[in-house]
């Protein structure tokens, strides 16, 4: 008959190895190059923001399908931000107000893209191209 520790499960919560069965970790997150969502943002939240930004909200006619960027539109789907630090807050400000001078562009953004979506979806959209550039 072999012999097993008693040790191994204290060992193993004291190092801080996942256990089989892990799930969902924070670990498993910083792995995969995602963050937490702020504070009031769901993965529908995220969906809906996703479906605004190329189609109502017309944010992928300058930004490009995926926030890729575009001459007229910089890249969401990095962590480089030109006017705001790219927090949730900042990108729904940001969004709601536009952009009447940009830094790389000739083009200013109208406040809400020009579109005439809600304060609501301003707030989808600002989750999804947080999103984009908090991983995917």
């Amino acid at each position: 008959m072999k012999r097993t520790s008693r040790w191994t499960l204290p060992v193993v919560v004291l190092l801080g190895l996942p256990m089989v069965g892990s799930t969902g970790s924070q670990t498993d997150k910083a792995s995969t190059g995602q963050q937490a969502l702020p504070e009031g943002v769901t993965a529908a939240l995220i969906e809906q923001g996703k479906t605004l930004f190329h189609g109502d909200a017309l944010c992928a006619s300058c930004h490009g399908q995926e926030g890729i960027g575009t001459p007229i539109g910089p890249i969401f789907a990095d962590t480089t931000w030109l006017h705001i630090d790219g927090s949730y807050p900042a990108i729904v400000q940001v969004i709601k107000d536009g952009v009447p001078t940009p830094k790389e562009s000739m083009v200013p953004m109208l406040a809400k893209g020009g579109s005439a979506i809600t304060d609501a979806q301003v707030s989808a959209v600002a989750a999804y191209v947080w999103r984009l550039s908090h991983g995917s």
